[in-house]
């Protein structure tokens, strides 16, 4: 009586291992003058949403207005209209010259930048969305359409290291996810940055150290806040949402300094707090020296406005936890984005 017995189970295995590494194979030795995106486990993943991508204003009024049926019809009929760039547009473009750097320096290596386009956009939509991106020369081979449901389930699924949308209710969802996030917000008048240069600015508290500190200023007061950071001083604050992110950039940082490329190095980093220095800013330092993580300039505004600190500045995106330093930055031409976590979150919605 014959039968599948063990070894011809074990043979099967064999063959279907054999029939994999061949398809492999063929697959790594297709020659391509673009290069390949990254492995997810090697790369830092930046999702990005198609409104933040994109100027898509008039397509989300028809949306808003006159329901999916006629928003998808519309972007079918325009699909070959370029779409404008949003605010998230100069970010990516920096990311993917950081990328072109990297490839030159390190040819073999995927410690780098991958870009996933993370919509609810139904798929009929993805033409004219691929269309633009071809046409802006943009690098960003893997899409992920949800058909309107949203898409933050598949965040931690695509190994995301930075959400960007401009949805604050999904970018709620993925910080209670435990995923760096951020809404973005388009700054109202048009300023040239830099394509040399990944620019990126961070607010300190409840954006790369947690709300500790802040909770005391909205419940304590000033006084109270400086007297807790000075017996404080030597405790390093426990991380905030955006901390992942500047280690991200510090690792790639490092690559360029290790081929002696610091004077040169295509990423720089800015810390805009409005802590005073002397008394209170010796925390925030500390605390990135205990992390190992260094910051290229630190501004400490002791209460100042932020947006005249941003326009010298110039960022591609600049990170904050309250709304007032959004709004002020967009007034003067600072692409912003709101990071919803912390005690100031309360604060807000109670105004």
């Amino acid at each position: 009586m014959s039968g599948s017995g063990p070894e011809q189970e074990e043979a099967g295995l064999q063959e279907a291992e054999r029939d994999w590494a061949a398809a492999k194979a063929f697959y790594e030795n297709l020659v391509s003058k673009k290069p390949r995106p990254p492995k997810p486990q090697h790369a830092i993943t930046v999702a990005v949403s198609s409104r933040a991508l994109f100027d898509l204003v008039e397509e989300r009024r028809i949306y808003e207005e006159q329901g999916v049926e006629k928003y998808v019809e519309y972007q079918q009929q325009n699909e070959n209209v370029t779409l404008k760039p949003g605010p998230a547009f100069h970010f990516v473009k920096a990311l993917e010259h950081v990328n072109a750097r990297l490839l030159e320096l390190y040819p073999d290596d995927e410690e780098r930048f991958d870009i996933v386009l993370m919509t609810n956009n139904h798929a009929q939509v993805g033409v004219r969305l691929i269309n633009s991106i071809n046409h802006y020369g943009l690098t960003i081979e893997r899409f992920c359409m949800t058909g309107g449901k949203s898409p933050i389930g598949y965040l931690t699924a695509y190994l995301t290291n930075l959400y960007l949308s401009a949805d604050s209710e999904k970018v709620q969802e993925a910080i209670e996810a435990g995923i760096a996030s951020a809404t973005m917000f388009t700054a109202n008048k048009d300023v040239a940055y830099s394509d040399t240069q990944l620019r990126v600015a961070f607010d300190g508290d409840a954006v790369l150290f947690s709300d500790e500190s802040e909770q005391i200023v909205k419940e304590q007061g000033l006084d109270k806040f400086f007297e807790h950071e000075q017996l404080n001083e030597n405790k390093p604050l426990a991380q905030g949402p955006l901390k992942g992110f500047l280690e991200d950039l510090g690792k790639l940082q490092k690559k360029f300094y290790a081929k002696n490329e610091r004077l040169n190095c295509p990423i720089r980093t800015f810390l805009v707090t409005a802590r005073s220095a002397a008394s209170s800013g010796a925390r925030v330092l500390k605390t990135l020296r205990s992390w190992g993580l260094e910051i290229d300039e630190a501004l400490f505004l002791a209460g100042a406005p932020k947006g005249p600190i941003l326009v010298k500045i110039r960022p591609h995106i600049f990170f904050d936890d309250q709304m007032f330093h959004i709004e002020g930055a967009q007034k003067l031409g600072t692409i912003a984005a709101h990071v919803p976590y912390g005690i100031a979150q309360k604060y807000q919605k109670s105004a």
